[in-house]
């Protein structure tokens, strides 16, 4: 829960002192390397290159560099608590693209009713000073539902993993991560 809650905050203050991209691939170098070790400890294989490998940079793509990028530069624009907030409206945005691109994931009444509960939860949590910053600068604002939005796109595109062991699915889209994310952190 630290690492996974305190994200918002620790890329604030490591934004400080280098560039979003460079703390993207520092993000992923780490997850993708203990992941590593966690797979070749249990005995699990990535698949050899091939059609496994592009599935895994889409979903990098959608899942990690996409929203890790918009998030971090939103975040040199607004505060964390508010990305935070912001970003806690991937459900929402989950819930109605599944409900149109899933033949199994209707959205209801009931649905909607939770997700805008389990938001209004994480605005309480966070505390609703944080919304004071919301229209302030509309484009980082916009940057940070946008990653949103990919998380949602990243939900539903990863159903395609199912019956792959989990850790194997995370360390190849994050090892992606790490690949697709190198040449922007050197761009910058």
């Amino acid at each position: 829960a630290v690492p996974w809650g305190g994200t918002s905050l620790f890329q604030k203050v490591a934004q400080a002192a280098l560039p979003p991209f460079t703390v993207l691939l520092a993000r992923v170098v780490l997850a993708a390397a203990a992941l590593g070790v966690t797979l070749v400890a249990t005995g699990h294989r990535l698949p050899a290159p091939g059609r496994a490998w592009l599935a895994f940079a889409t979903m990098a793509t959608l899942n990690n560099v996409i929203p890790f990028s918009l998030i971090l530069w939103g975040q040199t624009r607004i505060a964390s608590g508010l990305a935070a907030i912001l970003n806690a409206c991937v459900p929402l945005f989950t819930a109605v693209l599944a409900h149109f691109l899933t033949p199994d994931e209707r959205l209801t009444p009931r649905r909607v009713a939770g997700v805008l509960l389990g938001l209004a939860g994480v605005v309480w949590m966070i505390g609703p000073s944080s919304l004071r910053g919301l229209g302030a600068d509309v484009l980082a604002h916009l940057a940070v539902l946008a990653a949103g939005i990919s998380y949602a796109f990243a939900g539903i595109y990863g159903r395609r993993f199912a019956g792959t062991s989990p850790l194997v699915t995370a360390t190849g889209q994050v090892t992606a991560t790490a690949v697709l994310t190198l040449p922007l952190a050197l761009a910058v």
